[in-house]
């Protein structure tokens, strides 16, 4: 795929630290350049933060007698960051990635990931619809999905019991019944958190059926249409009602040990997140088992759609001289017997075949740090209603082509809306213009 506007970023250090930086000029890593290839590789070289890699990597290095240096230089942006600097400066950059599927774009539409596509034919049967989906740009293929985070809805039984709450909530307008409801056990008490995460808010209005982001096949011309897109203001009215009467708590950082703590003892009393989440509730909320169920995720008018939230892909670097050598390993971890090794070890998978394991299914317990198996739900066959969850994600969301950079944006303008101090709509506004004014100093044409 040609990519024109590439030629046109403006390379700035304060690009390269928000990780949009330019190609490498020469761009060996474009298509139809590919680098010189080693011929009897020995060696490759891994950036990932996936744990369930290192087993993987050893297995790998005996089945075909080629070592892999994995290496955890950071997780997402901390590993993107490096990753652009080094395809910027032209070395250093590792044969494969870890790249989560929203920054796929990012880095697929500049040319600086392999595409895979004639290595891939007949793949799609073999993962899920959203990750599959996930790991395209202009219908070419430039990674492997790794894992999945489709939607669910984690919520406290003994809380929503306590609360006179005999079903979890199948829509929105159920959640914000409910939300009054465990609010009114305590000042302290709220159906859940959010301080402004921008992973949460793409995945709801993904859920919503929005979408308010569209790259052109040539990746040219973007579309950033958030105020004007009905199904993203489905969700801001929503989630506005319940911030005005403060239903949501909006103070307990996400992944802190007060939110653990919150989840643990029932003042943070769900979750919608990804269905990586089990591991992390079983490790950092250990005294909140038997007390968690887990759920559908409600949505606007019940419908059984989904979104994902997190999953990542390893994907080949273009600039990589060991790209057949590379492609071998993604495809012996996401395709191949690493499959099943890193299933084992905890991660919510991305194939088909796995989701519909019967021992998958029938699991009832979640395997934590220490190798110990905890009945965090109580006894409920939980990974049944997370596999349903994968198999209803909808495939039509697309994520900008400088998607970290909106991440990281997105709190600059969205979080005066979550202290009350203006409308989430107001935020979301601006958040649009700096995103449009970006992209045009990036040299697409936007719409």
């Amino acid at each position: 795929m040609k990519f024109t506007v590439a030629k046109k970023l403006i390379a700035s250090a304060g690009a390269v630290a928000m990780l949009v930086g330019v190609a490498a000029c020469g761009s060996d890593d474009s298509a139809g350049n590919k680098p010189a290839q080693e011929s009897d590789v020995k060696e490759i070289t891994v950036w990932a933060w996936e744990p369930t890699l290192t087993q993987v990597a050893k297995d790998f290095e005996k089945e075909t007698g080629i070592k892999v240096d994995l290496q955890n230089v950071g997780t997402n942006k901390d590993e993107y960051t490096k990753l652009s600097n080094a395809i910027d400066a032209g070395k250093g950059a590792p044969d494969v990635a870890q790249i989560e599927y929203y920054a796929i774009p990012e880095y697929a539409i500049k040319n600086q990931l392999a595409d895979i596509t004639d290595k891939t034919s007949g793949y799609d049967s073999f993962y899920t619809p959203g990750t599959w989906a996930s790991v395209q740009v202009s219908g070419k293929v430039y990674g492997l999905p790794m894992d999945s985070g489709p939607m669910a809805f984690f919520y406290n039984k003994e809380v929503f019991d306590k609360a006179g709450i005999k079903e979890p909530p199948t829509t929105w307008d159920e959640f914000y019944e409910d939300a009054k409801k465990i609010h009114a056990l305590g000042d302290n008490y709220y159906i859940t958190s959010d301080t402004g995460d921008a992973g949460f808010f793409d995945s709801m209005t993904w859920l919503a059926g929005a979408k308010p982001f569209e790259t052109s096949e040539d990746g040219n011309t973007v579309t950033i249409n958030l105020t004007g897109d009905e199904k993203v203001k489905t969700f801001e009215d929503f989630w506005q009602k319940l911030l005005d009467e403060h239903l949501i708590d909006t103070k307990t950082s996400g992944w802190s040990d007060e939110w653990f703590k919150g989840m643990a003892d029932g003042t943070i009393a769900s979750l919608i997140t990804g269905a990586w989440m089990p591991a992390n509730l079983a490790n950092s909320a250990p005294d909140g088992a038997g007390k968690w169920r887990v759920a559908p995720t409600p949505t606007a008018d019940g419908s059984k759609t989904n979104s994902e939230n997190g999953g990542s892909s390893l994907a080949v670097v273009a600039s990589s001289a060991k790209q057949d050598a590379a492609f071998k390993f993604i495809e012996y971890a996401n395709h191949g017997d690493g499959v099943k090794t890193r299933v084992d070890g905890g991660a919510f998978p991305a194939d088909t075949k796995s989701l519909s394991d019967a021992d998958f299914l029938a699991k009832t317990t979640v395997k934590n740090s220490d190798g110990q198996d905890v009945d965090y739900f109580g006894g409920q066959k939980y990974n049944e209603v997370l596999a349903d969850a994968a198999k209803n994600v909808s495939t039509d969301y697309k994520f900008l082509p400088f998607e970290v950079y909106a991440r990281g944006k997105f709190g600059d303008f969205i979080g005066a809306s979550y202290t009350g101090d203006q409308k989430l709509s107001v935020g979301v506004e601006a958040w649009q213009k700096d995103l449009q004014d970006y992209a045009k100093r990036q040299g697409f044409e936007v719409k």
